[in-house]
C-alpha cells in the first residue's frame, strides 16, 4: 500500500527577506533578476531571456517591496511563461 503525505503549499522568501505571494510562487518559481534582464518599453516590460512582453497594466505586474526586479516563471524555468513580475518604482 502506498501512503501519500499532502503538505500545504508554501511560498518562499526573496533574498531581502520578504515572502513571495503564494499566487506567484510554488516555492521555486520566483527569483531576483538583474535590471538588465527586464526592459521597460512602450508596450510594457520585456523579459529579455524569453522576449515575452508583459503590459504595465497586467495583473502579473506587482510593486517590488525591495526596489529590485523579481521574476516568477512557470516551474522557475528561464523559458517559462511569466506568473508575476515584481518591478521597482519608476524613476520618472
Amino acid at each position: 500500500m502506498l501512503s501519500v503525505c499532502v503538505l500545504p503549499a508554501a511560498a518562499h522568501d526573496a533574498p531581502s527577506g520578504w515572502t513571495y505571494p503564494l499566487a506567484c510562487c510554488s516555492d521555486y518559481d520566483c527569483r531576483e533578476v538583474a535590471d538588465a534582464d527586464v526592459v521597460e518599453g512602450p508596450q510594457g516590460y520585456v523579459i529579455k531571456v524569453t522576449g515575452e512582453v508583459i503590459p504595465m497594466t497586467s495583473r502579473k505586474v506587482k510593486p517590488s517591496p525591495d526596489g529590485v526586479f523579481h521574476w516568477c516563471s512557470v516551474a522557475g524555468k528561464n523559458d517559462g511563461k511569466t506568473i508575476c513580475l515584481f518591478v521597482p518604482p519608476r524613476a520618472f
